[in-house]
């Protein structure tokens, strides 16, 4: 089995040495650094297959750090730890480009489970699932990145882009919050959190508002479908 690097950027000495430490005796092989500008080096230096960081960094923040990196990597898994916990922290390190986001204090246990989530997704990304998706006037190009409706291009955060690639990929069918929970952010289902409706709400002001033709709606108590008309 190939190795598996991963990179940990956490201030927090005591708490960046027990992840190490949890994470080595897995067989994963872990650099870490205690500052943001450090772990970009470090990052710059290595071939990772994971980044997990903290928001709250000396040097460049959690969310400046993963924008670098996303904009340089597209597919790396990223992490973020934070004590920071309201939906609007959420969105903030989604919209950086963070895969998953883990509130403080947690289990080393729901570590290692996000991690292997997140690493199976990586890989299964790597298989042809089909370059274009289209629904109605809609389309979403997989390689370029780019969606236009009526040719029209729509410009998506990364975690926008996600989410409607699995409406896509899942036409006419309702999904329900816990299956887009699980599909596109790779975790149980909070039902404390509208995390999940923030964004659909966010992808229907992009991709419906200025069309009479609605493609995204909510099926009452069951969750949201996006219909073919």
């Amino acid at each position: 089995m190939e190795e598996i690097k991963v990179l940990l950027v956490e201030d927090e000495k005591k708490i960046a040495d027990s992840i190490a430490k949890g994470l080595k005796e897995l067989d994963y092989h872990v650099e870490t650094a205690y500052d943001g500008k450090i772990g970009l080096r470090v990052y710059e230096n290595g071939d990772f297959n994971l980044v997990i960081t903290d928001i709250n960094l000396p040097g460049i923040n959690g969310y400046e750090l993963c924008r670098i990196i996303r904009s340089r990597n597209q597919q790396i898994p990223i992490i973020m730890l934070t004590a920071l916990s309201t939906t609007d922290d959420k969105i903030e390190g989604f919209d950086a480009g963070a895969d998953d986001y883990l509130v403080k204090p947690f289990e080393f246990k729901e570590l290692i489970v996000r991690i292997r989530a997140l690493l199976k997704r990586a890989l299964n990304q790597q298989l042809p699932t089909g370059n274009v998706l289209k629904v109605a006037d809609l389309e979403l190009n997989v390689d370029s990145k780019e969606v236009t409706r009526s040719g029209k291009p729509i410009s998506l955060t990364a975690k926008e882009f996600q989410l409607l690639e699995y409406f896509m990929r899942n036409r006419n069918r309702v999904l329900s919050r816990g299956d887009i929970a699980e599909k596109v952010w790779d975790l149980d289902f909070d039902t404390k959190t509208n995390v999940i409706d923030v964004y659909v709400t966010f992808l229907r002001k992009k991709l419906d508002k200025d069309f009479n033709e609605k493609l995204i709606h909510t099926q009452v108590g069951m969750g949201y479908i996006m219909k073919d008309h």
